[in-house]
């Protein structure tokens, strides 16, 4: 016969179960807190060993203009120098101290300084934040170290197709503005940046309303009281009417996670680093400062092509983009699955069932053409547009009896595969598996927790609120094979598809681009 449980074990499994509820909780508590200078403070709840917090500021290169070009890139480097509160040496000592890792990046539409540290290091960690980010003394010896370091730097990007071709595909698809300023400072600007243009760009766009402080893992009061005593100095904008732009932004709700990396985003990084966003109107402004604000930050997509050439490269590259949609428009779930669903990466890739390798980039391109090194989808998405399309890298043609490829022989593989989500049933199989992973994708990077204050603090900057991981994931399932199509239609097809965007690097150029997309019924000649 069996006994029943005592009363101590039934409060203990009951507590056990409570505990696992917490731990396996999809949607963390939020908490969202905005201070009388309009600045928004975030902290999630959720256990662990490290806590992390953040400044998450709406800025970037995407709001520069002729005269403020690669101040952006200046920000991120010139990041815990001297400050007028902490000498240089100060400043390294405190964050030896800290105990773990303080960083600035700076992206198209946000700058942010964050640090994940040990939980009784966040008053310090804090107090380092602000003073970069308030203070900074920006000493000419400073600059001019970063001179030179930011010359090296844009050697080493220069010297990698990788790395360099996303940038000038952005260059071509926005014709060199907004989203299509350089990330990195153009050479020719290098000696122009000084401690004014810095200062000049910080006080028009370092705002209080333009700021979220976001945290992870302490108590959200804490937070706020720090918030306050670092971050209370800077005033509010005067209140102005909503623009139309703001309205639009404010009005519409959608996820941050299917956000960019490198010229291979994963969807989570896509998602997640959608930028800045529009919630706020700027303030007018005349005289000299009127030069430091461009006279539009609403991205327009022109597409275009470009030829590099370069007869010493290893590899032949090409790539092809379409304006895809910005993150406050719900098509982006259905995009996201499309870009896993395409997937691919290196022909040597350690990937194995899982990871990819059933992708269609995978299993119609790379397991078909050795002379293929890497082939895979891309989606850099944005408040207000993003780029979506397919790259290759492959072996160039050397001779008559060569093993490699032209442009014109490999451009129409990338062609095809869009053709074949226009034209081609999507089966569910195939549609569940790309949706699978675009999920796991997405909650496993979520355990990190600088990715998790990371994702806290913009999407508070971008949607004013966090979705919540199940709303996301709820978005994704709702995908099925006639919306995804009908979102291939949206993108790709003749009929309602911008302009394609084509960038080839190597030692030849591809002259039948536009004859090889009206093939395959792909829109958009370039």
């Amino acid at each position: 016969m069996r006994r029943a449980p005592s009363s101590l074990l039934r409060s203990s499994l009951r507590r056990q179960r409570r505990a696992y509820s917490v731990l396996t909780d999809p949607n963390p508590p939020v908490k969202i807190t905005t201070l009388p200078n309009k600045i928004r403070v975030a902290t999630e709840s959720t256990p662990g060993h490290f806590s992390a917090v953040g400044l998450y500021v709406d800025a970037g290169s995407r709001y520069e203009t002729p005269s403020t070009s690669g101040v952006s890139h200046f920000l991120d480097r010139m990041a815990f120098k001297t400050t007028t509160s902490r000498s240089d040496e100060e400043m390294a000592h405190a964050i030896d101290r800290l105990g773990g890792q303080i960083l600035c990046s700076s992206s198209r539409e946000s700058i942010m300084y964050q640090s994940s540290h040990f939980h009784q290091a966040t008053p310090l960690a804090l107090s380092l934040i602000a003073d970069t980010a308030l203070q900074p003394a920006f000493l000419p010896e400073e600059i001019d170290a970063q001179r030179e370091a930011a010359r090296y730097e844009i050697r080493e990007v220069t010297a990698k197709p990788e790395m360099i071709l996303p940038e000038i595909l952005h260059e071509v698809a926005y014709d060199q503005n907004t989203l299509g300023n350089p990330l990195l400072c153009p050479e020719h600007r290098i000696d122009l940046i000084d401690q004014p243009t810095m200062k000049g760009f910080m006080t028009q766009w370092y705002r209080p309303e333009r700021m979220v402080i976001a945290g992870a893992g302490m108590p959200h009061e804490e937070l706020v009281e720090l918030a306050d005593k670092y971050f209370s100095s800077l005033q509010a904008a005067p209140a102005l009417a909503p623009s139309a732009t703001s309205s639009r932004t404010a009005a519409q709700q959608a996820p941050s996670q299917l956000l960019h990396s490198s010229s291979t985003p994963s969807p989570l990084k896509s998602l997640t680093r959608a930028a800045s966003s529009y919630l706020y109107p700027m303030t007018s402004v005349t005289g000299a400062d009127a030069a430091l604000i461009p006279e539009s930050t609403e991205a327009t997509y022109t597409g275009g092509s470009r030829f590099i050439h370069s007869p010493s490269s290893e590899f032949n590259h090409v790539y092809l983009a379409f304006e895809g949609v910005g993150i406050h428009d719900d098509d982006v779930y259905a995009l996201a699955t499309i870009q896993v669903l395409l997937g691919g990466g290196g022909s040597f890739s350690a990937g194995g069932p899982g990871k990819g390798m059933y992708s269609r980039l995978y299993t119609h391109i790379l397991n078909h053409y050795p002379q293929i090194d890497h082939c895979a989808s891309f989606h850099h998405i944005y408040t207000d547009s993003s780029l979506f399309g397919l790259f290759a890298s492959f072996v160039p043609a050397v001779g008559r009896h060569s093993a490699g490829n032209t442009p014109s022989q490999i451009f129409p593989h990338l062609a095809h595969q869009l053709s074949l989500l226009l034209y081609t049933p999507i089966s569910e199989t195939e549609l569940q598996r790309a949706k699978n992973q675009l999920k796991s994708s997405l909650m496993m990077a979520l355990e990190s927790r600088a990715v998790e204050v990371e994702d806290l603090g913009r999407q508070v900057l971008v949607h004013n609120r966090k979705v919540p991981v199940s709303e996301m994931c709820a978005k994704i399932d709702a995908v099925n094979p006639k919306s995804l199509r009908a979102v291939a239609q949206r993108i790709f097809s003749p009929e309602q598809a911008k302009r394609a965007t084509v960038v080839v690097m190597g030692r030849e150029d591809l002259p039948d681009r536009d004859a090889t997309l009206r093939k395959y019924g792909v829109g958009g000649a370039a």
